[in-house]
């Protein structure tokens, strides 16, 4: 199943209104090495890397931790744009879960996501996570939080849950989870999910509306098909940028490679908003902190491993991605 490279910015905008409240000196604590500019944050139209929104809750989780629950619970319908329309005009909760998990470039999931429905219970299951293990529980519980609140959402009052299931240990706030989802949860589990009577499932949606629903969910096909292009795209650049980052080949040699010119990449890479040193800046920062936390190189080394012919280039370049030093940060990896 496709998985998105790209994302909008409501969880990002979402995690700043959370835990910033207009103090702007946090917000650029939590931006800090994501690329992304406050700025940024006026334009709702911009698409970001799943690896900067990935910065940006790497940076929040170390105030909150149990901000996943936050924010899942925060995440309404209305967040995901046009395809939140499709699914509020759908005929019943179970037609428009199954459009939400057809589109999971448009829903920005991290998971397979799955309706299951046996006799009496209906299974809400996300598994295959894809993302850095360290976020895995924080990317689970805003999943699954989300989710249910996007139920809630459709039926115009909250679904009684039965139980819900977590295949991470008890965090120490797990007391938190029962405002998100009112039943009994479950831990160390074997899958990820939630479950309640499968009735619900053919409940009409109080805004049901057959035309706009027809409409809206041609959009949301033509709209996924203009996603999945902007992905391949992506998806090639990184995949050439990362065979060549000790000698990266610029925007005119990747043009080549591209077999277009460098104005048409320019301008395809800003229209999926991004651009050349964007990519590269992203793939030499996972780089480095992959060598960081699990190498013993010299500074020096992993300068040269990332194509800067000086160290303090290297240097520079780190602070204003992760906001510390290469040495600072690699210390506590270690310990």
């Amino acid at each position: 199943m496709l998985h998105s490279h790209l994302t909008t910015l409501h969880a990002v905008v979402l995690a700043l209104d959370t835990l910033c409240q207009q103090d702007d000196c946090a917000t650029s604590h939590l931006l800090a090495g994501s690329g992304i500019n406050p700025a940024d944050l006026q334009r709702p139209e911009m698409r970001i890397s799943i690896a900067q929104e990935r910065q940006v809750f790497r940076n929040a989780i170390g105030k909150r931790q149990d901000l996943g629950l936050l924010l899942g619970r925060r995440m309404h319908v209305s967040s995901y744009g046009l395809l939140g329309f499709s699914l509020l005009s759908a005929a019943t909760l179970g037609e428009a879960l199954e459009v939400a998990f057809s589109f999971p470039a448009l829903l920005g999931t991290l998971f397979d996501l799955r309706l299951r429905r046996d006799g009496d219970h209906a299974w809400i299951e996300a598994s295959h996570y894809r993302d850095t293990p360290e976020l895995e529980t924080f990317n689970t519980e805003f999943c699954l939080a989300s989710l249910k609140l996007i139920c809630d959402d459709l039926l115009g009052r909250p679904l009684p849950l039965e139980a819900a299931r977590f295949t991470h240990k008890a965090p120490r706030y797990q007391r938190q989870y029962s405002r998100g989802f009112a039943c009994t949860v479950h831990f160390n589990a074997a899958d990820n999910a939630i479950v309640f009577d499968s009735h619900w499932l053919d409940r009409r949606l109080p805004l049901a509306d057959p035309v706009t629903h027809r409409d809206t969910l041609e959009r949301c096909r033509q709209l996924n098909r203009e996603f999945i292009s902007h992905l391949a795209l992506i998806s090639r650049v990184r995949q050439l940028l990362a065979k060549q980052l000790p000698t990266a080949p610029g925007l005119d040699g990747l043009a080549r490679q591209l077999r277009c010119s460098a104005r048409t990449l320019r301008r395809q890479l800003q229209d999926v908003g991004t651009s050349y040193q964007t990519l590269l800046d992203e793939l030499r920062f996972e780089q480095a902190r992959r060598l960081l936390e699990h190498e013993r190189l010299p500074i020096a080394r992993i300068a040269e491993e990332l194509g800067y012919s000086e160290t303090a280039s290297f240097r520079h370049a780190f602070q204003r991605w992760s906001g510390t030093s290469p040495s600072r940060y690699r210390r506590p990896a270690h310990a």
